[in-house]
């Protein structure tokens, strides 16, 4: 028995656990930013913005938690290779923390994926290996790190059970610490999309730990399982058509999904998510990304519906990353009308309802209108 070989793997998890702890503690926690508008008196609205992250978007977090996790079950050791299935965002993140710690990584990610993240992934050392089929991201990646004797981190899985929702600086945490000298610091709502559904477990599990009153609401977009299995309890819905809105949406329920703690849900139309990142980003005079839009979308689904019930309260939510990564898709005019997109009835919806100006129809009627009734639901 070589008993210097344990020794050995005990001090390079020694340093890799305190390389991650060194990241967190140079990266001051994010901006919570106030939102006013005229259209909303008495509501008021919070974005906490997860862009500012040393890899530009909310995974850095979830990234740093699958690697403690991943370190701390012995599964990631010195040299081992470790690969993601993953739309972009967390893989980037994930490419930084192998870079940090010397380790070879590949993202397994659909061939459609925005060549801004791909080439961010490139650029910190990172490979991505392309599929098609964006259901067998999963199964290539765990069969690529089962060939290679390497570390499948799995997001989809485990992003639920890496984060401790009970504290230790995870978005909740922060957040509701943030809102405390806020004149309504205990939110009426939080709104959050869901890609792994990890973020909004930890919301909804810190909610319920810490008795607060505020809710939930989850919103989901057009080509995604969430929504149906919400709305029917079948944990084995599926949608074959990939998102449109890169970082959210899934072909399938992920397991980092749990129903049980959200309370409302809104499936929204892709229109709807990328008038809204417009119309949020002309009014931050910055980019943000498509799944902020999706976000924004259902703040103000959620506002309008307190406004007409003569609610008072606070709103929060979150962005996710930079609109930087989407200039060549998003933001390209050519790109949405080769996609058949068109945004500008939610656009001009949008921007009268935020300044108070009449409108004959509500954000849940307009997309019912445009899209059908089986798109956007109550929430």
């Amino acid at each position: 028995m070589n008993l210097n070989l344990g020794n050995q793997d005990k001090e390079w998890t020694r340093w890799a656990i305190g390389v991650l702890q060194g990241d967190a503690n140079r990266s001051a926690d994010t901006h919570l930013i106030p939102l006013d508008f005229n259209g909303l008196p008495g509501i008021s609205i919070y974005l906490k913005d997860e862009s500012t992250h040393p890899t530009g978007s909310l995974k850095h977090r979830l990234a740093r938690s699958l690697f403690l996790y991943g370190i701390c079950n012995g599964w990631i050791k010195k040299g081992t290779l470790l690969v993601e299935a993953s739309s972009g965002s967390t893989a980037v993140s994930e490419a930084y923390f192998a870079k940090l710690l010397n380790l070879p990584f590949t993202a397994v990610m659909q061939r459609s994926t925005s060549c801004q993240k791909i080439d961010a992934i490139n650029r910190l050392g990172g490979t991505c290996h392309f599929v098609d089929n964006p259901g067998a991201i999963y199964t290539v990646a765990e069969q690529l790190a089962r060939e290679t004797g390497g570390h499948y981190l799995d997001q989809f899985t485990n992003a639920e059970r890496a984060t401790d929702w009970r504290g230790n600086n995870n978005i909740a945490e922060s957040i509701f610490s943030q809102m405390a000298m806020e004149k309504d610091p205990e939110p009426a709502w939080v709104v959050m999309s869901a890609g792994t559904g990890g973020t909004s477990a930890t919301i909804g599990r810190y909610i319920k730990y810490k008795h607060l009153n505020t809710r939930l609401c989850v919103v989901d977009v057009e080509h995604s399982a969430f929504y149906e299995s919400y709305d029917t309890g079948d944990k084995a819905s599926t949608c074959s058509t990939p998102s449109r809105i890169e970082g959210i949406g899934r072909p399938r329920v992920e397991p980092s999904f749990i129903p049980d703690v959200i309370d409302h849900m809104i499936k929204i139309p892709d229109a709807a998510s990328l008038a809204a990142m417009h119309v949020l980003s002309e009014r931050l005079s910055r980019r943000v990304g498509g799944s902020t839009g999706t976000n924004f979308f259902g703040v103000c689904c959620i506002a309008e519906q307190m406004r007409s019930q003569k609610q008072t309260g606070s709103i929060v939510s979150v962005i996710c990353d930079s609109g930087d990564r989407y200039a060549s898709t998003y933001y390209d005019a050519d790109w949405l009308k080769e996609a058949n997109i068109d945004i500008k009835p939610y656009e001009k919806y949008l921007n009268l309802f935020l300044d108070g100006k009449s409108s004959d129809v509500s954000l849940i009627s307009l997309c019912k209108n445009i899209c059908g009734s089986s798109v956007v639901a109550h929430c």
